[in-house]
This record gives C-alpha cells, sequence and structure tokens, in this order.
C-alpha cells in the first residue's frame, strides 16, 4: 500500500524540525504531491509533520491519472508508456501504478523523473487549513477521502 502526501500548508512560522521532514519528503511548497510507501519510518515522518499536510490511501486510477497528467521527467517532459516500457520493467502506466500499490517498485527509482507532482489548488478549495479532517478541516490523515481531493486538484 502507498500513500498520497499533499503539503496543504506554508512555510511561514514552521518549526525547523517539521520543515526539514517536510523537506526529506520533498514537500517544500503548498499543493506539491508525493507517493510514500507504508512503512513504519514514514508513518512517523507523517505524524510529525501532520499539521501541515494531508495523507491517504490512493487509488490505482487515481495514482495512473497523477502519472500521467503530473508526473514530469527531467527537462518538464510528459510520462507516457513509451518512456515507461523503456526505463522499467512496466508496460504502461496502468501497471507501473499497480506496482507502486503492491510496494514492488517505487515512483522516485524510475530513471530522471521528478519526484514530485505539481498539483493546482483543489475546486472549492480546502475545508480549512487549520483544523484536522476529523474536525472537519483539510489536515492530516484522510483514508480513502484522499482520493476525491486528488481529484478536485487534478
Amino acid at each position: 500500500m502507498a500513500y498520497a502526501v499533499v503539503r496543504v500548508r506554508g512555510t511561514v512560522n514552521v518549526k525547523h524540525e517539521i520543515e526539514n521532514t517536510m523537506k526529506l519528503l520533498n514537500l517544500t511548497r503548498v499543493n506539491h504531491c508525493v507517493i510514500v510507501p507504508d512503512n513504519p519510518t514514514v508513518r512517523g515522518m507523517l505524524n510529525k509533520a501532520k499539521d501541515y499536510i494531508t495523507w491517504g490511501e490512493i487509488s490505482e486510477q487515481n495514482l495512473a491519472r497523477l502519472i500521467k497528467f503530473k508526473g514530469r521527467l527531467m527537462g518538464d517532459r510528459p510520462i507516457d508508456d513509451n518512456y515507461i516500457l523503456e526505463n522499467s520493467d512496466f508496460t504502461s502506466i496502468m501497471s507501473l501504478a499497480k506496482g507502486i500499490l503492491s510496494d514492488r517498485f517505487m515512483f522516485k527509482d524510475l530513471a530522471n523523473v521528478k519526484p514530485v507532482f505539481r498539483l493546482g489548488p483543489p475546486r472549492k478549495g480546502y475545508e480549512g487549513i487549520k483544523r484536522s479532517y476529523r474536525n472537519r478541516g483539510a489536515l492530516g490523515y484522510r483514508g480513502q477521502d484522499m482520493n476525491d481531493l486528488l481529484e478536485r486538484m487534478l
């Protein structure tokens, strides 16, 4: 299983240790998204930065759409099926998405790929960037509702 992680809040008045954690996650700007594996180390990092990010499980279709429409190579070229076929063991973007979700492959291990997806702000905005998702806000763990947010951001 893999998580999609999106930075919701900016850089003003962020504690130094939390900012370093977000740099390790490659979340340096608002509305940037990364795909991370589900392991205890990453969960600890997510819990440390929970007041500035939101995360949840991503579906196979949304991950494939994210890679196809927002995935970029060095030189700002888009990722397509031909590139996936030439530079990995997978045959298409959909099979790459299945491999990422089954923890057989990490997106950042693909050659010459940018590990960050630059997304736009969500349509109809965030629910509130100072409250947790449980309290009708936008921060913290969302579970499967992360797919709804990503669809609004694509």
